[in-house]
């Protein structure tokens, strides 16, 4: 008969695993990771809200307003009547002529100059980073600031510029007062305001290039132009790829440097751009619709524009 004491005998407790870790320790492990895992989600969920919140929800609200219009001071679904009204503005035209020819002049000086200042910085061996401080030094320095440096060397009067020109015996320059020059002037201002970042962004890509294709190069008998062309673009194609559609997409928008510069039109509305004129839509004319509608337009062609651009780099590289 067995004795009462060993039928109510407790079973023993579960011994620990391999690694030395009990019950209690799993669930304090659990208790910490579930803890972290919060916290993470957390703030996960606060940047998607604000990021909903300050870019997705205006996104969806023009798309909206610009099928909209106010009618004594009550809003009614307007249709097409805002793509008509901007189609027929013949600002609507010189705002993109003027866009189209900043960007092109802004890639051919926004685009190269930052990727040669890379190739001649990365041969320096001493002070690199000195100048690399230098290089990015406008980028630091408020856009209004910058601004307001290049208004004041291209003042007719007193300007550095035009003491520039008469100290070599050339005519003095009206830069931003002349239509042949004041987009030319923005152009200037925006590209050194903007080439530090992508200088450095060239100069991390080049010095990732291995020496050996260099040596290689060299056997061959190649000088520094084809070691450039037959080594350095083949090797930072990728990030000359990304460089330039994002420069192409900063270009398509640009507003600060043209409304500070030349109060937006400039002469004769020779630097009115696309973003100028959706300010000018919704903040001098109240003309929101109208406004929300030429930046949906400029958003679908920008859209278009980066994935045909997306393809045809996948292609080239297939």
């Amino acid at each position: 008969m067995s004795s009462p004491t060993l039928s109510k005998r407790q079973a023993p407790p579960p011994a620990p695993d391999s690694r030395g870790r009990g019950p209690w320790r799993e669930r304090a492990a659990f208790r910490q990771a579930l803890k972290r895992n919060l916290t993470a989600h957390g703030f996960l969920v606060g940047a998607v809200l604000c990021f909903s919140f300050f870019s997705w929800y205006p996104m969806v609200r023009e798309f909206f307003l610009a099928f909209e219009k106010r009618e004594d001071g009550a809003t009614v679904w307007a249709g097409w009547s805002n793509f008509t009204y901007i189609f027929n503005d013949p600002a609507f035209w010189q705002a993109w002529r003027n866009t189209l020819l900043f960007t092109g002049l802004a890639l051919l000086l926004g685009f190269a100059v930052p990727f040669v200042v890379a190739l001649v910085l990365n041969e320096f061996r001493h002070g690199r980073g000195y100048l690399r401080l230098l290089v990015y030094l406008p980028v630091m320095l408020p856009p209004v600031a910058s601004v307001l440096l290049f208004k004041y060397f291209y003042d007719p009067g007193y300007g550095l510029f035009n003491r520039m020109l008469g100290a070599v015996g050339l005519p003095d320059q009206q830069w931003l007062q002349s239509t042949d020059t004041a987009m030319l002037s923005v152009v200037i201002a925006a590209t050194w305001m903007n080439m530090g970042g992508a200088t450095l962004i060239y100069l991390a890509a080049l010095q990732g290039i291995p020496g050996e294709l260099y040596e290689a190069a060299e056997l061959d008998g190649a000088g520094i132009l084809r070691k450039i062309w037959h080594v350095t673009i083949p090797q930072t194609r990728l990030v000359l790829s990304l460089m330039l559609l994002m420069q192409i997409i900063a270009t398509m928008q640009v507003f600060v440097e043209p409304f500070l510069l030349t109060g937006g039109a400039g002469p004769e509305g020779a630097t009115l751009t696309v973003v100028q004129l959706i300010y000018q839509y919704a903040f001098t004319f109240n003309n929101y619709g109208s406004a929300a509608a030429l930046g949906l337009v400029l958003l679908v062609l920008l859209a278009v524009f980066s994935a045909a651009y997306v393809r045809l780099s996948r292609v080239s590289e297939e």
